[in-house]
């Protein structure tokens, strides 16, 4: 169990990070390295998209010294969205399970699409798609280049946001499907078709 100063440093450092979930990082998203980082696990330069606005924000407040961002997390650079091939597409909708922001829409055996302002890299969902029809390109509308702190922070909102309602709907599906099995069990118990 982690201690509350913990669990509040945490919480401020992950309101830091660009709320991506990329991955890069070596954590399931920015709220495990946020907590890595605040119990002494990890490092403060193991964010690419964040990159050095990020890394000093982190340094400012943890004390650390200012590191060059860890070349094994990848490279900083402009901000990308994913990218579906349309004619490779073979609707099998695991893009859109790894899709941490729920960018991705479609369904099974359907094409699919992306929505650029929602997606934020697409980075989860490249590996998942096992028809290697997805990309990454520059995001519209943003420069070809490193994000500033400002706008960092505006986009990490609007990212947190989406993230926290795709955790909210699979927390509500998983609570659905186990009503329903526990129904079926039930009816199976009683004799009921």
């Amino acid at each position: 169990m982690r201690q509350p100063a913990t669990a509040a440093l945490a919480a401020r450092i992950d309101a830091l990070l660009p709320q991506t979930q990329c991955t890069r990082c070596g954590f399931a998203g920015c709220r495990p390295y946020a907590e890595a980082l605040a119990g002494g696990g990890s490092d403060i330069n193991r964010c690419p998209p964040g990159g050095p606005p990020v890394m000093r924000a982190l340094a400012n407040l943890l004390g650390r010294p200012e590191r060059p961002i860890d070349a094994a997390c990848g490279e900083v650079g402009p901000p990308r969205v994913a990218v579906i091939d349309e004619p490779d597409c073979i609707g099998c909708a695991k893009c859109i399970d790894a899709c941490p922001t729920d960018a991705i829409v479609g369904a099974r055996k359907w094409l699919h699409a992306v929505i650029p302002a929602d997606c934020s890299g697409g980075e989860p969902s490249l590996p998942a798609c096992p028809a290697d029809c997805i990309r990454l390109e520059p995001a519209p509308g943003l420069p070809a280049e490193p994000l500033d702190a400002a706008t960092l922070t505006l986009r990490a909102a609007h990212y947190r946001a989406l993230h926290q309602s795709r955790l909210a709907r699979r927390a509500r599906e998983t609570t659905r499907r186990a009503a329903a099995l526990a129904a079926r069990l039930a009816a199976a118990e009683r004799g009921a078709p």
